[in-house]
């Protein structure tokens, strides 16, 4: 149940969020459900919780947090995310920072929080090419840069210019990285899993200018269709698994006879065996259980180890 911004102490002990309460008021929620703010649908609550709609907010909430030694974490879109059923003992802030402009030369600057998929429409209506394949990605900027989000040959490292990264080392402070900095490798980057000491504030991207919008477009509506055709709709996390050197992920699962396999309300794709999709009465617990399954089977049947292209948040009674 959704609790206010005061709400959960007992007796005289003091709220440890009430630094935060001082700061943000009523927009502190206590005891939030985090399964709206993720596209599996799945997570209990989070303790507290705030959305941050503007750069200020985001870097306030980071550093008070940091300061009163309370845990937190920053959700985007939720798309690369699964969230225990026991939900996150501590702040997770919702990133609403959806800024973006587009400057001479082809250069794009956008916050964090800014849908890429939309950005991406936004930049092939002025003629400006290199996002074509993130037309149809579920996440954020800040999230794709951390990820080095990619698809169809494409990827951010191929974008990325300049890195705006609060720094909360020290005193904190923001810097400016260069694509060099953040070490890109297939789907990770020098800040992929290193929460709590940087935070993706924007980034600047190089774009190629004098494309005729319409063709660009159509080459992005290429990849959406074809992706309808081999993914599977409904409440999913995207690729679980990154694809080992030379192989598929999906195709080493459905080659172990996993494919359509269920535990619960949770469901190996049919479509596509490098999905899990929750059927809408699934938990965390039994999305989890299925990535075991798959990481295990594969494993014990081709000696691969399936590396994780999502991540794991909140308690799980295991860890």
């Amino acid at each position: 149940m959704m609790g206010n911004a005061t709400g959960n102490t007992t007796g005289n002990e003091p709220d440890p969020y009430q630094p935060l309460v001082d700061d943000f008021g009523a927009a502190l929620k206590h005891d939030e459900p985090l399964a709206r703010y993720t596209v599996a649908r799945l997570g209990g609550p989070a303790d507290a919780l705030l959305v941050a709609n503007s750069t200020q907010d985001l870097t306030a909430a980071v550093t008070l947090a940091c300061r009163h030694d309370i845990p937190w974490i920053i959700l985007g879109s939720g798309a690369n995310v699964l969230v225990s059923d026991a939900g996150y003992r501590g702040l997770v802030i919702v990133n609403h920072t959806k800024g973006a402009r587009v400057e001479d030369g082809g250069q794009v600057v956008a916050e964090s929080g800014a849908s890429l998929a939309t950005l991406a429409r936004r930049c092939m209506n002025q003629g400006l090419s290199g996002l074509e394949w993130a037309v149809n990605i579920p996440g954020t900027v800040g999230g794709a840069v951390i990820n080095n989000a990619g698809a169809h040959g494409g990827d951010m490292a191929g974008s990325v210019r300049w890195v705006e990264v609060y720094c909360l080392e020290d005193r904190p402070h923001t810097e400016i990285w260069g694509v060099h900095q953040m070490q890109y490798r297939y789907r990770d980057s020098v800040l992929k899993g290193d929460r709590g000491r940087f935070v993706v504030v924007a980034v600047t991207l190089a774009l190629e200018p004098g494309h005729d919008p319409d063709a660009l477009n159509a080459k992005a509506d290429e990849f959406v269709a074809r992706r309808k055709r081999t993914q599977p709709p409904g409440a999913s996390l995207g690729s679980i698994f990154k694809n080992p050197p030379g192989d598929y992920a999906g195709r080493l699962i459905e080659a172990a006879g996993l494919k359509g396999t269920m535990i619960g309300g949770v469901q190996i794709s049919p479509v596509h065996a490098n999905f899990i999709v929750n059927t809408g009465d699934g938990t965390a617990q039994e999305y989890r259980a299925l990535v075991q399954q798959a990481q295990w089977a594969v494993q014990e049947k081709f000696g691969v180890q399936l590396e994780l292209e999502i991540e794991f948040l909140g308690s799980w009674g295991d860890d």
